[in-house]
């Protein structure tokens, strides 16, 4: 099956921690759970039209959440740390966050 590029990227993060790897070029997204490294480096590509370097990925598990009685697990999601080559363009998306 092919994946398009907009449904691999499903929305970036923006925290402090993640706000601050912008000057070396590291920027951070949610992304499909099944979606390897290669697949989510061609995404970025093609969405952003940037080199990139590395890519970093971290399966995150579901927070516990408690309503009232009732209470359960969010659902696990995976986290993306792109890191732009030197010679490539930033993303403008990030650069009015700052």
């Amino acid at each position: 099956m092919n994946k398009v590029a907009q449904d691999i990227i499903i929305k970036p993060i923006i925290t402090e921690a993640s706000m601050e790897n912008l000057g070396f070029k590291k920027y951070t997204f949610k992304v499909k759970k099944d979606a390897n490294k290669i697949e989510i480096a061609k995404a970025v590509e093609a969405l952003f039209d940037v080199k990139v370097a590395k890519v970093n990925t971290i399966s995150v598990r579901g927070r516990f959440k408690r309503m009232g009685r009732n209470e359960g697990y969010k659902p696990d999601w995976k986290k993306a740390i792109v890191t732009l080559k030197e010679d490539s363009k930033t993303i403008e998306f990030f650069e009015g966050m700052l």
